[in-house]
């Protein structure tokens, strides 16, 4: 954005540089105006923006722990024991249930939303310019009800039908959001202020996608986490994973650069990182795929209004025999193994969580080197703020929703059962009958009854 601010700058200039040099006498008074408007609107719309350095907040305590080290290795430690406190703290909200992971989700990418708008208000609120920051927040507000509107009425049909104030607004709910959506809208065309037009529009823009970037896929985090807990458990996990031990590589081993807008991210930790999180992935999926209360899909339970995750698991998470190919029975000495087909649909997960979830982490590096920051925030010590340690989680939370309604889901009996029972008696009638029909075409209905008799 400082960018083209900038090029705005010199584009205003450039007429005035291309002028014949004979008409210097004739319109001397008209560049020394045209070079003085240039000048004030460079003032306004170009020169990179003063974002404000977070400081230092690493605990006292670790200050004086760590002081006799060298800054590389202090950051290390640094950064090892702040993960170790968050990879527990991720454990502990699993075991908290589904609930609090959604709300945890919430809070997370409100935090993230806050991080990034802060960075565009340093720039907007030096003109004092009205309404941005509130704008922010309302189209914030207006985008989550829509998301969850969507979420509550797909997850909680039953309990919506059943409450009327609940059915109305279901029932109207994306006429609603318009509505919203519109009244932003309207206020910040209201709130435009001649001469800062053109920024006014670039933090319009800067609001709206972060909304694309942060509350999107945040939604779609919670559609994976409805799908069973592992959706939501194993990529994050791999995401983590991979971070840590691309880290680590590059640490101890890194020598070649692999990317200008990353100094520090190495081939060496790049292509250790792929393989370890390949690894875990496989062994993490078998851990989970036993046990029922990470593998069923997340439902709402009407008749004691709580979440319940039990299920009859299906193919997915039951042990299949698999033959090993020639070469790996050379290496193995085995010709069969036992796996979950979930844990084979893991190396994709993994895999792409190693190659291009990172570049989610470029996109946040560019943006960082645009504006001179070191980090989002200072929210973990040693690790900036919260963007910083989401920004490849968004693209893998994509990635498994697609991947999830590509090669995963089918038709779900239950919602479908909900849906009818919504129906008016005569539809419900008519779609009984046209089953009917259906099933005793197909010779199915008939069979089925003389298996009764």
């Amino acid at each position: 954005m400082a960018e083209l601010r900038h090029r705005g700058g010199k584009d205003t200039d450039s007429p005035l540089q291309q002028q014949p040099s004979e008409d210097k006498g004739s319109d001397s008074e008209l560049k020394v105006e045209k070079d003085a408007s240039s000048d004030s609107e460079a003032k306004v719309d170009s020169g990179v923006p003063e974002v404000p350095v977070p400081a230092d907040d690493t605990p006292e305590v670790l200050n004086k722990a760590l002081s006799g080290l060298s800054s590389r290795w202090r950051n290390w430690w640094v950064r090892g024991i702040l993960t170790l406190a968050m990879i527990s703290f991720f454990f502990l909200i699993i075991y908290l249930g589904p609930m609090v992971l959604m709300m945890i989700v919430l809070i997370v990418q409100i935090k993230c939303f806050q991080e990034i708008i802060t960075i565009g208000y340093s720039v907007y609120h030096s003109y004092h310019l009205p309404w941005f920051r509130t704008l922010s927040w309302y189209f914030l507000l207006c985008v989550n009800y829509f998301f969850y509107g969507e979420t509550v009425t797909d997850s909680f049909f039953t309990l919506v039908q059943r409450e009327e104030p609940l059915r109305i607004l279901s029932k109207y709910h994306r006429f609603i959001s318009f509505a919203l959506y519109l009244m932003g809208f309207c206020m910040f065309v209201l709130s435009l202020v001649k001469k800062h037009y053109r920024l006014q529009f670039y933090m319009f823009g800067w609001t709206h996608v972060t909304l694309l970037i942060v509350v999107t896929q945040s939604h779609l985090i919670i559609h994976n986490l409805f799908e069973g807990m592992i959706w939501f458990i194993v990529p994050i996990s791999c995401v983590i994973c991979n971070d840590i031990m691309a880290y680590m590589f590059g640490f101890f081993f890194g020598r070649t650069p692999l990317i200008k807008l990353s100094p520090k991210k190495t081939w060496e930790g790049f292509i250790g990182g792929l393989f370890s999180t390949i690894v875990f992935g496989i062994m993490f999926s078998y851990l989970l795929a036993g046990y029922r209360y990470f593998v069923c899909p997340v439902e709402f339970n009407n008749d004691s209004n709580s979440f319940q995750v039990y299920c009859e698991p299906s193919e997915l998470f039951q042990l299949q025999v698999y033959t090993l190919p020639a070469i790996l029975e050379s290496f193995t000495g085995w010709s069969t193994v036992r796996l979950y087909p979930f844990q084979i649909h893991s190396i994709a997960l993994s895999s792409f969580a190693s190659i291009v979830g990172p570049f989610g982490g470029f996109f946040a590096s560019g943006f960082k080197r645009a504006f001179k920051i070191k980090d989002f925030a200072n929210t973990i010590p040693g690790h900036g703020g919260i963007m910083d340690r989401f920004d490849c989680q968004y693209l893998m939370a994509t990635f498994v929703n697609v991947y999830i309604a590509s090669f995963i889901r089918g038709p779900n009996p239950s919602k479908v059962i909900q849906q009818l029972l919504a129906l008016r008696v005569d539809q419900q009638l008519y779609i009984f009958n046209s089953l009917k029909a259906h099933l005793t075409e197909k010779g199915l209905l008939a069979a089925l009854e003389d298996a009764v008799a």
